[in-house]
């Protein structure tokens, strides 16, 4: 009996997957779960347009995650620090510092979505990578600046 699997089941078969299993099976665990459909033209076709709704919804995510990337690469972060001798921060810029100035621009950036090795310690331009979506990533440059 063919069936499309609305949850995950372990060891069968992925959500929205069509599948041939024994009926018994579909008709004494599966179906009373909830966990699967029959395999009518109807749930097919139904199933066929949520996944190309899904997949327009990916690609607008992905064409807006290019976007922000473009804007951020022309925008340079200015960040005022306290700096000792040779240009050495009391402290340092961690990525939430860098994502509240950002946010101070107009641009919300999740700090989690900041890629920095370690904290910023030192003054002067650095590169930061920003993942801001599987594929998209963008370069912002941060400038920390000497308070007086």
């Amino acid at each position: 009996m063919k069936v499309i699997f609305l949850k995950d089941v372990k060891g069968q078969g992925k959500k929205g997957e069509v599948k041939d299993l024994s009926e018994g099976y579909v008709r004494n665990f599966l179906l009373p779960q909830k966990l699967a459909a029959i395999a009518t033209d109807g749930n097919v076709k139904v199933l066929e347009q949520q996944k190309q709704a899904e997949k327009k919804k990916k690609d607008k995510e992905k064409e807006d995650a290019q976007a922000l990337a473009a804007k951020l690469a022309e925008v340079t972060v200015v960040i005022k620090a306290k700096s000792g001798e040779g240009g050495r921060l009391f402290g340092s810029i961690p990525s939430k510092q860098v994502a509240e100035e950002m946010e101070k621009m107009g641009l919300s950036v999740d700090k989690r979505k900041i890629q920095m090795d370690d904290a910023i310690r030192t003054l002067g331009v650095t590169v930061v990578n920003i993942k801001l979506h599987p594929e998209v990533t963008a370069q912002v440059k941060v400038h920390v600046v000497e308070e007086k």
